[in-house]
């Protein structure tokens, strides 16, 4: 793509911005943030990948998988705010999903152990992990403040937290899971998945195209259930004192 065709593309901001200001969303400063911010971060990771492409040094591969992981614990910890210790459970559920999955495909030899591979199958498994945790954190605690009662007197009648909590964690792990698991099911119907569509653009074989996607889509699927099990078996602790005593949804 040429830059002239690149920079005419720029008329879809014009056009949203056009829209927000016609309806007074009040969204034109997010909009022109989020335009500049991506083709910032974009071109950076551009030319970072192009460097780490040219090393191929597994440690490169090893730091650009770690600097992913931190950026989405970050962004999820926003979620966990009031819950002790979330930072290194959060940290711990992302990294494991990640190995398990990476470890899987490198082991096997599913795809080869070079940074055209690994590093951008992990942002896709580390990027949907982050948003699985994220609304794992939410729907535990919006659950909690809802059925504060029913886990109040599962524990005044001589019920361990663990206990109390178990259905509560039932829904929320079943919440998380859903927009993924509901993508997967209209996967090519609805929408052309994004790595796909850019290799049957770059010329690839269709059908070698979807394969890749299909290992995508599975992985994804994975790294899910292992993200939302492992998090919320970590974060639910969290919900309770050393007494065994609700702290979090118990103060209205």
């Amino acid at each position: 793509m040429s830059l002239v065709a690149l920079s005419l593309s720029l008329g879809f901001i014009v056009l949203a911005l056009l829209l927000s200001l016609w309806l007074k969303l009040g969204l034109e400063r997010d909009l022109v943030i989020a335009t500049f911010r991506s083709a910032i971060q974009l071109l950076i990771v551009g030319y970072v990948l192009k460097a780490v492409f040219a090393l191929q040094d597994p440690i490169f591969n090893l730091i650009m998988v770690m600097l992913m992981i931190g950026v989405a614990t970050q962004n999820v910890v926003k979620r966990g705010k009031g819950l002790r210790g979330i930072t290194w459970r959060i940290l711990a559920a992302l990294s494991l999903s990640e190995a398990v999955i990476q470890g899987f495909l490198i082991v096997f030899h599913i795809v080869p152990p070079t940074p055209q591979y690994v590093i951008p199958i992990s942002g896709m498994i580390v990027g949907n992990s982050m948003i699985v945790a994220g609304l794992l954190l939410n729907r535990l605690q919006s659950e909690v403040a809802t059925r504060k009662q029913e886990i109040l007197l599962l524990l005044s009648l001589g019920g361990t937290p663990k206990q109390s909590i178990r259905h509560v964690l039932k829904e929320a792990l079943r919440a998380s899971m859903i927009p993924t698991i509901d993508s997967s099911k209209t996967i090519g119907l609805v929408q052309l998945p994004g790595m796909m569509t850019g290799q049957i653009i770059a010329g690839a074989d269709p059908i070698q195209a979807v394969r890749y996607q299909l290992l995508i889509v599975f992985s994804l699927l994975a790294a899910a259930a292992l993200t939302s099990i492992i998090l919320g078996f970590l974060a639910s602790p969290c919900l309770f004192n050393e007494h065994q005593q609700l702290v979090v949804g118990s103060s209205n």
